[in-house]
């Protein structure tokens, strides 16, 4: 199976786009027409352009309105046909992608459309060419795979196939049954996209919100495992339509679209037939073993009072590095002031931020195999200075995602630290609940790929929020089992919190680290006595309460003096408590889960608010 991409999923010049799509490791290119019509150079130069990059033309598409059409029109589709015959044997290409009519002139009818292919399908034999049919999902009248396959077929002929879409499939919910009724060899071209689940007319979804498989809400899995069952080799090919991708970098994009393909073909990859490719099966990761600070002496001093505000102690100091390791139940905070480090190049870029996550995982010699296999370049850090020998990948903004192998007590803990005996753990605090980070939508497309491709996270629904200064896109992305969860926001309006946080790094960061608790009135209570700052909501939102939930009065009293929010699912209750931002960037979110599984969605228009008037002062 050869993986491909479309032209039209990438920014830059054609030249830009060809170099960025090779080096990601396609084999094949779709050539967009629109893409060569604008491109300056000749079509000669377009085939040595491909010639010298390795790259075989799969398809030239797409070609509009041609069947159902009443004379004269029928005879210019033919015509133009033609024409774009010779073009493709300069282009090297013998496959011609038309896509079902949207044309005013188109006549309806199954037989008079598979006519029209017939007739086409004799001209492209005798010019060595393939025809290969999509129903788009705005068709005039073809707007239905099952119907494009039965045009396909009464046209009988061997050089034309079918063409199927997965954005124009789903976006209509047609089943996906009828794909195991045809043969592997009528199939002539699968392009692959995801999309998030939105409610709007098919044109516009596809235009704009397209994005990689993993990376959207679309259902794959079965699509893939009927593709093979067909017994399809052919081209695999992305064709994404995404304002986010067209404005973005070209060789960062086509290296995610690569590892899209390998992701989406995971089903496939792990048949007997496709061992030499394998795609190693992991499990999500069970924990979150530690989060790293990058920070310099200075901000040490100010991250220490509130860590000691909060309840943690330092309890072990690294043999030879400028490193200490801060600890309250099973969350471990790392500070790193290693100079030329990893951790002092990162806040070189961002100033103090979280540089590192570590997470619990099993087998990860397997873990470190898929990274390799989805073009993640595993990374163990300077062999000189580093002996802890844990792996990483790049996660978001270049962090580090560090996969720890899951154990009682992970061995670098006691390799690499000298513990302090003399240390009392407070129990205030017990696990890391989730991370959200601030980053530009392009960046959350990304990390949505790795943490889905990578660690096999699940997404749930996208949630808008809205913020003083505009609205915030929240993703969720966490394990099965939610013990390892992350939230991504992004807003394109620039005084938004995110983006103006987003701002404050640089790129992207950490926006707030969220603490369990089991009692948060005592874990307030000691902050309180602690004097931490913490964020306070407004009376309104605790008269709202009261109307809302069936609180006592004594409970609103209390959440009101600790500025501890509240919300309710069908599941339980949850309660939270924010810290003031730390340099304007971050703060700690301590929470009460009892049953409850969202993310407190209700309340975040009120932290955006008291986050917005503390980054104003």
């Amino acid at each position: 199976m050869i993986y491909s991409i479309a032209t039209v999923c990438l920014s830059g010049t054609f030249r830009e786009r060809i170099e960025a799509i090779a080096k990601a490791g396609f084999r094949g290119v779709e050539i967009f027409e629109n893409d060569l019509i604008t491109h300056k150079g000749s079509v000669k130069d377009i085939r040595r352009m491909l010639d010298d990059h390795g790259l075989d033309v799969v398809t030239y598409q797409p070609f509009r309105d041609f069947e159902g059409l009443p004379a004269p029109y029928r005879q210019k589709a033919f015509d133009r046909a033609e024409r774009k015959f010779d073009l493709m044997e300069e282009l090297g290409t013998d496959l011609l992608m038309v896509c079902s009519s949207a044309s005013p002139h188109a006549l309806g009818g199954i037989q008079r459309a598979a006519d029209d292919f017939h007739e086409l399908g004799e001209r492209a034999a005798k010019r060595n060419m393939r025809v290969a049919y999509e129903a788009l999902a705005w068709g005039k009248y073809v707007y239905d795979y099952r119907d494009s396959w039965e045009i396909v077929r009464r046209a009988n002929h061997k050089n034309v196939g079918v063409c199927l879409d997965t954005f124009h499939i789903f976006s209509r919910q047609t089943e996906l049954d009828t794909m195991l009724n045809i043969p592997g060899d009528r199939i002539f071209l699968v392009q692959v996209a995801d999309a998030p689940s939105l409610s709007m007319d098919h044109l516009s979804w596809s235009r704009h919100y397209r994005c990689f498989p993993g990376q959207g809400d679309l259902p794959l899995d079965k699509f893939v495992a009927n593709m093979h069952a067909t017994g399809y080799d052919g081209p695999f090919s992305l064709e994404i339509f995404n304002d986010q991708f067209r404005a973005g970098s070209a060789e960062k994009t086509a290296r995610d679209g690569y590892r899209s393909l390998v992701y989406a073909n995971h089903a496939a990859e792990q048949t007997p037939e496709r061992a030499a490719t394998p795609l190693p099966v992991v499990s999500p990761p069970s924990d979150v073993e530690f989060i790293e600070f990058a920070l310099n002496d200075n901000e040490k001093q100010s991250l220490t009072a509130l860590l000691s505000q909060l309840g943690f102690v330092h309890a072990a100091t690294h043999n030879k590095k400028h490193v200490e390791l801060w600890q309250q139940g099973n969350v471990n905070l790392v500070m790193n002031m290693e100079p030329d480090s990893f951790a002092q190049n990162f806040h070189h870029n961002h100033g103090v931020s979280v540089c590192a996550v570590g997470m619990k995982c099993n087998n990860v010699d397997d873990m470190v195999e898929r990274a390799k296999k989805l073009e993640f370049a595993p990374v163990y850090g300077n062999p000189e200075t580093d002996t802890h020998g844990i792996p990483a990948i790049y996660g978001p903004g270049e962090s580090l995602l560090y996969m720890v192998e899951t154990s009682d007590k992970p061995a670098h803990w006691e390799r690499e630290f000298h513990w302090h005996d003399d240390v009392e753990p407070q129990a205030y605090l017990s696990n890391v609940d989730h991370i959200a980070l601030s980053m530009s939508y392009e960046e959350m497309l990304h990390s949505v790929l790795v943490f889905r491709s990578m660690f096999n996270m699940q997404t749930m629904p996208t949630v808008n929020v809205t913020d003083p200064g505009g609205l915030i896109r929240s993703q969720a992305l966490q394990t099965p089992d939610r013990k390892v969860s992350f939230t991504l926001n992004s807003s394109q309006a620039s005084r938004t919190v995110s983006s103006r946080i987003l701002d404050q790094y640089a790129g992207t960061g950490v926006n707030h680290i969220a603490l369990s608790t089991h009692d948060i009135f005592a874990t307030a209570e000691f902050m309180s006595e602690q004097e931490t700052e913490t964020l306070p909501a407004t009376s309104n939102y605790y008269e709202d309460l009261a109307a809302r939930f069936a609180l006592s009065d004594e409970t609103i009293r209390k959440l009101k003096q600790f500025n501890i929010l509240y919300d309710e699912d069908e599941n339980g209750s949850f309660y939270q408590l924010y810290t003031t931002l730390f340099a304007g960037k971050f703060c700690f979110e301590i929470v009460q889960r009892n049953g409850y599984r969202g993310f407190g969605a209700a309340n975040s228009q009120m932290r955006l608010a008291m986050q917005a008037r503390e980054l104003s002062h």
